[in-house]
Formats: C-alpha cells, structure tokens, sequence
C-alpha cells in the first residue's frame, strides 16, 4: 500500500467513523443509555479501519502477506486516533481505559 492509497483510505475510514458514532451516541442517548463516548470511538474506529482495509485488500487482489496483516490494525489504530483529533482527547480515553 503506498502513501496515497493509505491517506485516501483513513480519510475516508475518518469520515465514515465520525458519522457512524454520531448516529450511535444519538441511539443510546434515546435508549438512556450511559456510555464513555471516546470507548465508542474506539470501537468504532477499529472495526470500520481494520474491516475496510480487509475490503480493500479483498477488493483490489492485494494478497495477504506478513506485512499487510500487520497494516491492518495499524489502520484501525490510525483511525481511531484521527477520529479522538487532540491530545487531551487521546489522554482521556487512556484514562478512561484504566
């Protein structure tokens, strides 16, 4: 995967993420549901990077080598930490981990 292919990728995984969590967080504040926002990012964010690029590798014939296993989860990370935008998002999410 090179450098454009990867930026195109999370900026659309981005997009994507940003619009599901906000249909997510309205649902369960309908259900009166309590919820950490930045654990529903995280959840978020992992399954729609990592299952994209597994689309994507499916889609395009990529074959699943060592190294593009190991890009997959870096994706979803990626994702996950574009999606938090800040560093006093990213802290509280470890805080709210432990």
């Amino acid at each position: 995967m090179n450098i454009t292919t990867f930026l195109f990728l999370l900026m659309s995984f981005a997009v994507l993420t940003s619009t599901v969590t906000e249909a997510v967080k309205k649902f369960l504040e309908e259900q009166h549901i309590r919820y950490a926002s930045n654990i529903v990012v995280l959840i978020i964010a992992l399954i729609l990077g990592c299952g994209g690029t597994i689309l994507y590798y499916t889609g395009s014939g990529i074959p699943f080598t060592p190294l593009n296993i190991i890009y997959i989860p870096l994706m979803g990370i990626a994702n996950w930490l574009g999606a938090m935008v800040g560093y006093d998002k990213v802290k509280q999410a470890i805080e709210q981990l432990h």
